[in-house]
């Protein structure tokens, strides 16, 4: 039996409730003494004494009014007489506390002596120096060590008895546990990358075999590939299939505002890794802190995130692979990690975690799904097809949202509808069912919406529609047309772009011919359509007027912006003017095209508009069959006829999706 499992309790048995924390304990227990050391202390009647002159208190001391006098070295403290009613047992006891006179003298006075004897008043002098010693030194020297102790062992714990020496040390949390182990039947839609780490698990469990030959195995494993794709998970896996320790952390977690903790940090990680090997250290977000290092530097070169780095660096240099410490690594932003993380001898090897085909989406859906109560009907490959681009989270994502609109609805299991408006809510966005427009608004957001599905149907190389909605959704859409393409795509040609460009201002153009009028809801259509004549003008050499030429380069990686990817210009002023017609002659041959396509169909938009309005959602399939009526043709011979569900088949590659996402128009 393992060391670690010999207290750990079976699987029917109750866990041990966690035990105290000892120092916390006597922290608060000292807090509270100290607390009621000053309450009882300064509650005293002597610390609420009132301060009068000297001659009144000689008065009253000659009127009979003082009981008790005690002598201090420098003061004199009376106590007054209390009357009969206020010494009763029954009275109040705050009120039988006698007032008390305070006096402060610098002399001596013997006819205050011969005074208090005259009248019989009961006089003692005052022992204050052990006194004073531990209400002025003793007593607030203990409790600013308890308040430094409390708040500091606060602020800085990083697990039991830790405390503000524990900056050096690292954050990584350590998973031994067997119950939290992942292994790769945990992991799906990556098939690739496991084939890649399998020869990992092999050293880390058979290390001698390695060694018998003479290979090394690489120091460390970079796992790159979009955000959501499984990086992390896969990671654990590997440790999971390794049966070895796993410290998990991420990269931000070494840097602080204090200068060389990040740096003491790595050193404490490699020295408790060596003395768990053979084990796996996994960095995430790698590039918190391997980032290029500039020679130019606000901070003289010498600033936190860069020592940090120097030190892993180090650290990756300094240790042998045959102590059995596997380093893996996870980023999206491969393209701004430092050269010298990337050579050989330190992250030896990068594997890409890329979005998953059709066939890896079934895969991961399926595994999600084993603890969904789907229906027997429901045919994961037809889900897996109408979610091109996913990435694993997103995946899990509409298992999840799919389940919870299943019990909203008080269904027993989880059908395709569900996993369609799940899809739809992930999309486009959560349904506005509280968000009324009026008639004209309806009919122009259905007729924009028409606008597009029309020129789909009607151009050779456009994605089949597969959903038309003037259901409101998201954060300001009033309609949405969702185009899916036949297969998974890595490639994208010159027609098919411009096919995406005039689906995009077929919205416009149906507002312009029905109303004679424009309105605010093509502006997301302008900026995609505007985005993809750019790109191929400058990126895909796609243009008569630059031939060949690629003007810009991408430096985004694998995160997409909002407004799209991030360039360096690599061209003159003179050229940008040049590239500006030739993105503005684009778009002004596709209105062109979609304006002559959608007013030859301008009865046939109005029909298909008309039955939008009033259903509110049409399918793909149903539109089609639409539209074949109207035109009195086949379905079969225009250019969307087919629709995901029966265009795709297992074992299909899958598409790229930061090239060619699914097309999604919104008014």
């Amino acid at each position: 039996m393992k060391k670690n499992q010999t207290n750990r309790p079976g699987p029917n048995q109750p866990k041990r409730p966690a035990l105290p924390n000892k120092n916390g304990l006597w922290t608060w227990i000292l807090l509270g003494i100290a607390v009621i050391l000053l309450v009882s202390i300064y509650s005293r009647p002597d610390f609420a004494s009132k301060e009068i002159a000297y001659s009144k208190f000689k008065e009253k001391v000659r009127a009979g009014e003082i009981q008790k006098v005690i002598i201090g070295p420098e003061t004199y403290k009376g106590f007054k007489r209390m009357s009969p009613a206020e010494t009763e047992p029954k009275a109040n006891p705050l009120t039988r506390v006698p007032e008390t006179y305070f006096v402060s003298v610098r002399v001596e006075d013997p006819d205050l002596i011969k005074l208090m004897d005259e009248k019989g008043i009961e006089y003692e002098a005052e022992n204050v120096g052990l006194r004073n010693l531990f209400l002025h030194w003793i007593l607030p020297f203990l409790i600013l060590i308890l308040i430094w102790r409390f708040l500091f062992s606060r602020a800085f714990r990083m697990g039991p008895g830790a405390g503000i020496m524990s900056f050096g040390k690292n954050r990584a949390k350590l998973v031994q546990d067997e119950s939290k182990k992942v292994n790769f039947n945990d992991v799906a839609g990556v098939d690739e990358a496991k084939e890649e780490l399998q020869e990992i698990i092999e050293f880390l469990k058979t290390p001698e075999k390695f060694r018998a030959i003479g290979g090394k195995i690489p120091k460390g494993i970079l796992l790159v590939g979009p955000p959501g794709t499984g990086k992390t998970l896969l990671a654990r896996a590997v440790a999971g299939e390794a049966d070895v320790p796993f410290f998990s952390l991420s990269g931000s977690e070494f840097v602080e505002m204090f200068v060389g903790v990040g740096a003491a940090r790595v050193r404490d990680l490699f020295a408790q890794a060596v003395e768990k090997s053979p084990c796996i250290i996994f960095i995430d977000e790698l590039d918190a802190i391997g980032k290029v290092r500039s020679s130019v530097s606000p901070m003289g070169g010498h600033d936190e995130r860069e020592q940090t780095l120097n030190q892993l660096l180090v650290e990756m240099d300094g240790f042998d692979t045959r102590t059995g410490v596997i380093i893996m690594a996870a980023t999206n932003r491969p393209e701004t990690l430092d050269p010298a993380l990337l050579r050989a001898g330190r992250f030896d090897r990068q594997v890409l975690v890329d979005r998953p085909d059709v066939k890896g989406r079934e895969e991961i859906i399926r595994l999600h799904c084993k603890n969904v109560k789907i229906s027997e009907k429901l045919d994961l490959h037809v889900v897996a097809a109408r979610t091109p681009g996913f990435a694993g989270a997103d995946l899990a994502n509409v298992v999840n949202e799919a389940a919870l609109l299943a019990v909203r609805k008080g269904k027993q299991v989880v059908e395709l509808t569900d996993f369609d408006e799940a899809i739809d809510r992930v999309m486009a966005g959560l349904q506005k069912k509280t968000r009324l427009i009026n008639e004209k608004e309806k009919k122009i957001v259905a007729h924009h919406e028409m606008g597009h599905a029309l020129v789909t149907c009607f151009t050779n190389d456009a994605d089949p529609v597969h959903k038309v909605s003037i259901i409101p959704r998201g954060f300001g859409a009033l309609g949405y047309t969702l185009n899916l393409p036949k297969e998974d795509r890595y490639l994208m040609t010159r027609q098919e772009l411009l096919a995406r460009v005039d689906i995009l201002l077929g919205g416009r153009v149906a507002e312009e011919i029905m109303f004679n009028e424009i309105s605010t809801g093509a502006q997301d259509d302008l900026q995609k359509a505007t985005d993809i004549c750019k790109r191929m003008v400058m990126e895909f050499g796609m243009s008569k007027a630059f031939g060949q030429r690629a003007l810009v380069t991408e430096r985004s990686g694998f995160l997409q912006s909002p407004a799209g990817p991030m360039y360096q210009k690599d061209y003159s002023e003179a050229t940008a003017v040049k590239v500006d017609e030739e993105i503005q002659k684009l778009l002004d041959e596709a209105y062109a095209r979609v304006k002559k396509l959608l007013s030859s169909k301008k009865g046939l938009l109005e029909h298909v508009a008309a039955v939008l309005t009033e259903k509110e959602v049409i399918e793909g399939a149903d539109l089609l069959k639409m539209i074949a009526e109207f035109e009195g043709t086949d379905a079969e011979e225009l250019g969307g006829a087919l629709t995901p569900k029966h265009a795709t088949a297992p074992g299909e590659t899958g598409l790229k999706p930061e090239k060619t996402p699914p097309l999604h128009t919104e008014a």
